[in-house]
């Protein structure tokens, strides 16, 4: 029979020191002061400003510890090129990592290494080919990191049942459309985050 984990008393839970990322500005307006642990979700449809935001979340995270970007979908292409360039990524250089549609597997060996990210984006859900038990057990595996998942959208859901579970799991829910990003977190802020205000205001004309 297995062993039980030993319960935890009043006393380790006062005593508990989360590792927590102190935002500023407008990321603590709509983030809130979140912990360096658990999942995320962003979702959105193509074209909404959706990659973006990943990249500008990913610039800030890499303030404050080594981010991964996995991007499953497109790797390593201009585009990607010329996005990661126009959010000044090289402002954060060292800490910021490209991984080019590496798949699942590997990317537990890499996390499994002394040193390292702590931050991993992975982009996207649909890309990754797990089931909601895989998602769970990575996040198990992994508990001093944070994942950051980004999905299709289906409307104005998340697309397919991995993503609305992950969405009912995440600390942190990011919905973006029309160059704006609404955020539901557990760790306060609230306000809407405008990923590109030119963007923003012509889609609100029309919209």
């Amino acid at each position: 029979m297995a062993r039980l984990k030993r319960a935890l008393s009043v006393s380790d839970i006062q005593s508990y020191k989360p590792t927590v990322l102190d935002f500023e500005g407008e990321w603590l307006a709509s983030f809130g002061r979140p912990e360096l642990t658990g999942a995320w979700l962003m979702w959105g449809p193509s074209f909404s400003g959706k990659t973006r935001m990943a990249l500008q979340l990913a610039k800030y995270l890499a303030r404050f510890e080594r981010v991964a970007y996995n991007s499953l979908e497109e790797g390593l292409s201009m585009s990607m090129q010329e996005a990661i360039i126009s959010v000044g990524m090289a402002e954060v250089s060292r800490n910021f990592i490209l991984l080019d549609k590496e798949p699942i597997s590997e990317l537990k060996e890499r996390l499994r290494r002394r040193k390292s990210p702590r931050v991993v984006i992975i982009d996207s859900v649909q890309y990754t080919g797990l089931t909601y038990s895989d998602y769970v057990s990575l996040k198990e595996e992994f508990r001093n990191k944070l994942f950051v998942f980004i999905s299709h959208a289906d409307g104005r859901e998340p697309k397919g049942n991995v993503a609305k579970s992950i969405r009912y799991d995440a600390f942190v829910k990011i919905s973006v459309r029309g160059y704006a990003a609404e955020i539901m977190s557990r760790f306060g802020g609230g306000e809407k985050f405008i990923i590109w205000q030119k963007g923003y205001d012509n889609f609100d004309k029309f919209n």
